[in-house]
């Protein structure tokens, strides 16, 4: 099984220097950032099954991911 990146520099390439910005001024984006970038490592490890779980809990850890994901690109863009 192949294992996608969602790190946001992936996610959002066109978007690098923009990121990298705000993660040196904007403490709640780099807040943001850090917990989606955790989130994405326990999601990837989930997926190769390292750390196994619940359908339910992989698929839990997904939508919250979105939902940085959402807000993080909110930030990008305002």
């Amino acid at each position: 099984m192949t294992i996608e990146h969602h790190d946001l520099l992936h996610e959002f390439p066109e978007l690098r220097e923009r990121i990298h910005e705000l993660k040196t001024s904007d403490h709640h984006f780099r807040k943001l950032f850090d917990e989606y970038h955790e989130l994405t490592s326990e999601i990837e490890n989930m997926e190769k099954e390292t750390t196994p779980v619940s359908t339910q809990t992989e698929e839990e850890a997904k939508i919250r991911r979105l939902h940085l994901k959402d807000e993080l690109y909110n930030l990008l863009t305002a």
